[in-house]
């Protein structure tokens, strides 16, 4: 379980008349996290930079990172935007930095505070909530034991999806991860019959 975005935040901060605009929101893969930063782009179209990082999947263990500098000096923004991102507890996040140039050089170690600082900021206004990772699975079991498992379902962060009636009950149930290895051994205790989904 990790915690993932529910809406965008954004932020401005100001340093030496450079304007940093910070906008942080939900991308569960590639093309979501294009999309936030095409829309930066359009939101600031005469900004000198779009600095990015995204962290895609369980911050633990992330499936997907990646970042860009866009024409600041190599590692002073896309870097430290994902260094901030490492260190949240937040997965499927896309940050977006739009830079306009006050007309004073901040130096290396200046863009590098200045980026991080923005993403800092805008992280810390990003309002979140607990993601699960779920499982589909099918599942066939008699007549009498539809309510058993709708009750062991209904206890373990489960649900059906859906439901079909032959000589068995054809279930599509939907389960959080954490919990598949209990399901099994319940399954196999109750003569449940498993098999993963086609999905």
């Amino acid at each position: 379980m990790f915690k993932v975005p529910v809406t965008m935040a954004q932020i401005e901060t100001s340093i030496k008349k450079s304007r940093f605009i910070a906008s942080a929101r939900y991308a569960d893969d590639r093309s979501a996290a294009m999309r936030a930063i095409e829309k930066s782009r359009a939101h600031f179209p005469d900004a000198g930079h779009h600095c990015w990082a995204y962290l895609l999947g369980s911050p633990a263990n992330p499936s997907s990172v990646a970042m860009s500098d866009d024409g600041e000096p190599s590692g002073t923004a896309g870097k430290p935007i994902l260094n901030v991102l490492q260190h949240k507890d937040v997965g499927n996040v896309i940050v977006v930095v739009s830079r306009y140039f006050g007309g004073i050089k901040l130096g290396t170690g200046g863009l590098v505070r200045a980026y991080s600082g923005a993403a800092q900021a805008v992280m810390s206004e990003l309002k979140v909530h607990s993601h699960v990772d779920k499982t589909q699975l099918s599942i066939s079991i008699g007549f009498p034991q539809e309510q058993d498992l709708r009750h062991w379902l209904s206890t373990n962060q489960g649900v059906v999806l859906e439901i079909s009636y032959s000589d068995r009950v054809n279930c599509l149930i939907e389960v959080a991860s954490t919990n598949l290895l209990t399901l099994k051994q319940t399954a196999l205790q109750r003569n449940w019959n498993i098999a993963p989904s086609d999905e």
